[in-house]
């Protein structure tokens, strides 16, 4: 610690000393120093959850009809109260008070007590001393949300979670807040969902959102204030991770946040990255994982996105609104005190970054 006259610099200070000791600059400059971005806005919106001037919405899953694409579904977390399901038109199809629930993932065809079901699972973070999977099934006519049950996730505060399939197996990725991420082998073939954690892996901070690359068996996990890094999804693979993508700034302002894979033209793959620092969204290309484009939800019709925790992609068809594809974006600061989620259709992404058709 440093003493001149009458004043203390604490060390932590002194590179901002010209500036003042500011523990994070002003929007509008983290905006200015970033990556430029391109604007798309959103063609619709979800009702606002339930629990008005929190920081509330969280994480989107999204199901694809495949027989009837206008009739798909959209899970989102309310982390103060439960899980939500809404309809492509943003309506509340149906609400299950799980308390607190963090993120969310789903997977369909999932053969539950021998009948193909979707399955969906929440972080559940109602005891933050012991980390649990909260379990359901989604209705695809009624977009009822079933309770199967929980099973356990290790020690520590649920926070990310996502899922992925690997020889057979359904596997949830429990990323705890410290870091720490359990691969739990799920099982539904009893009267009850069990799991078991198979291999740990670890971040050295505060990690939040992933995403499984099935593909490629790729785990890609978000340390918020460091950046994105790839881990083997197998169960026998490696646990040592590989940084693909730095919070420095520039292309990924900290926090960095949610995480979605997108399937392009082709092998085109891409990995999206929410900035939570400056309102933005950055895409990286899958196969390389060089950096690709940056882009924001601008207001249009619906508000523009800002502070985005969760977000999602699905490619495909999802009827005439969404043709090519569906991305969902939580959206952090709503003027009616409760947040949202904002759906933008992935063809004006993609024509705005100035990918392949």
């Amino acid at each position: 610690m440093f003493r001149a006259a009458n004043f203390v610099i604490v060390p932590a200070c002194l590179s901002l000393l010209l500036t003042g000791c500011a523990t994070e600059l002003p929007i509008a400059e983290r905006i200015a120093r970033a990556t430029p971005a391109v604007s798309v806005v959103a063609r619709g919106e979800t009702v606002p959850v339930g629990s008005a001037n929190q920081d509330a919405a969280d994480d989107p899953a999204i199901w694809r009809n495949p027989a009837r694409p206008q009739a798909s579904l959209i899970v989102g977390t309310d982390k103060k109260a439960g899980l939500y399901a809404y309809d492509l038109e943003g309506k509340i199809r149906d609400f299950f008070d799980a308390g607190r629930v963090n993120n969310v993932d789903l997977r369909a065809d999932i053969s539950v007590a021998g009948t193909p079901r979707i399955v969906v699972a929440a972080s559940d973070r109602n005891d933050i001393a012991q980390a649990k999977i909260a379990l359901f099934t989604l209705d695809p006519d009624s977009a009822k949300l079933t309770p199967l049950g929980t099973v356990p996730a290790g020690s520590g505060e649920a926070y990310g979670i996502c899922l992925g399939q690997s020889e057979g197996t359904l596997y949830a990725f429990m990323v705890l807040k410290d870091g720490t991420i359990h691969q739990v082998a799920l099982d539904f073939a009893g009267p009850s969902p069990a799991g078991q954690i198979v291999r740990t892996m670890k971040l050295a901070t505060q990690s939040e959102g992933c995403v499984v690359d099935e593909k490629t068996q790729r785990l890609y996990v978000a340390e918020e204030d460091v950046g994105l890094w790839r881990f083997d999804a197998r169960p026998t693979g490696p646990i040592v991770p590989t940084k693909i993508a730095a919070a420095d700034g520039k292309n990924i302002v900290a926090d960095a946040e949610g995480v979605a894979l997108a399937e392009g033209p082709g092998n085109a793959r891409y990995i999206l990255v929410s900035s939570q620092g400056d309102n933005a969204y950055t895409i990286l290309s899958a196969s390389d994982e060089t950096y690709v484009g940056r882009f924001r939800i601008a207001a249009g019709t619906y508000g523009a996105t800002e502070e985005t925790d969760g977000i999602e992609l699905i490619v495909g068809d999802f009827g005439p609104a969404y043709p090519g594809g569906l991305f969902i974006a939580q959206d952090g600061i709503q003027a009616g005190g409760a947040q949202n989620f904002k759906l933008v259709a992935w063809d004006d992404i993609k024509a705005a970054i100035g990918l392949a058709p």
